[in-house]
C-alpha cells in the first residue's frame, strides 16, 4: 500500500495574534504574513488554511503560556467551541492532567518538564501528544529522561526541531530516521524546517505519516494541489 503523509497546520499564538515562528527565538516573533490571508488573527488564519484543504487537525502553540507570560486560553477555548469538528493539539507549556474539551488534545513538550516531574505524563492516560524538543544546537530540551522512558510516550510523538522551525533549512532526516529505527512501533511526526513538496515526498517515502507545517503553507511553497496529491 502506498505511503501517505498528513500535513497538520501550525498556529503560533502570541498576545492574541498569529505570529511567524522562527528557530525558537520567541521574543522576536512577528505577526504572520501569508498569501492565505491579509490578517494575523486566528480566525482569518484558520479560514486561510481551510481554503486549501479540509484539515481535521491543527496544532496550536500558546507562546505566552509556554514562556510563562500569560496565556491565550480564552481565545483558544472560543476557537474550539466554534470549530467542534476539528481536533486541536494545544501546546500550552506545562500542563497538568484535567478534563479537557473533547476536541482538545494537550501537547506535552519535553522542554516544559524536568527529570523531577516528567512522570506526571502518566496521569494523562495516553490522551496527549508528546513532543520531544530539540534546541538551537540540536540539544535535548527539558526532561532528558523523557527521551528514553518510552513507557510514558504517547502513540504519536512529535520530533520538534526548534532550530529549524521557520528557517527553510530542511527537516532533520537523520534524526527522524534514527527514531524510526530505534522505535519502529511509534508514529513519529516531523516538525521544523519543511521547505517544499519534495521534502514532504521524502518524508512520505521514509514512512513518516504526519508533519507539522506553517511557513511552507503561508509562503505558497506547498500548495492546495500539492496537498491533494499527498
Amino acid at each position: 500500500m502506498e505511503n501517505k503523509i498528513k500535513p497538520i497546520p501550525v498556529i503560533d499564538l502570541k498576545n492574541g495574534v498569529v505570529v511567524h515562528a522562527k528557530q525558537g527565538q520567541r521574543e522576536q516573533y512577528q505577526p504572520i504574513k501569508s498569501i492565505l490571508t491579509p490578517n494575523a488573527d486566528i480566525y482569518s488564519v484558520l479560514r486561510g488554511f481551510l481554503s486549501i484543504c479540509d484539515f481535521d487537525t491543527f496544532y496550536v502553540a500558546d507562546l505566552n503560556a509556554i514562556t510563562g507570560q500569560g496565556d491565550n486560553e480564552n481565545l483558544i477555548r472560543q476557537v474550539l467551541n466554534d470549530f467542534p469538528q476539528i481536533t486541536f493539539w494545544v501546546d500550552a507549556g506545562y500542563q497538568k492532567a484535567r478534563t479537557f474539551p473533547q476536541n482538545y488534545f494537550p501537547v506535552l513538550g519535553s522542554e516544559c518538564f524536568t527529570d523531577d516531574n516528567f512522570r506526571e505524563l502518566a496521569d494523562f492516560g495516553k490522551r496527549f501528544v508528546l513532543s520531544l524538543d530539540y534546541g538551537a544546537t540540536g540539544e535535548r530540551l527539558g526532561a532528558k529522561k523523557l527521551f528514553t522512558q518510552t513507557e510514558l510516550w504517547s502513540d504519536d510523538v512529535i520530533v520538534m526541531m526548534l532550530n529549524r522551525v521557520g528557517s527553510s533549512q530542511g527537516v532533520d532526516v537523520e534524526l527522524l530516521t534514527q527514531f524510526k529505527r530505534d522505535y519502529p512501533n511509534r508514529n513519529f511526526i516531523a516538525a521544523g524546517g519543511v521547505r517544499n513538496v519534495d521534502e514532504l515526498e521524502q518524508l512520505k517515502i521514509m514512512g513518516i505519516q504526519q508533519v507539522l507545517l506553517a511557513s511552507a503553507l503561508h509562503s505558497g511553497a506547498v500548495t492546495k494541489t500539492d496537498i491533494a496529491k499527498l
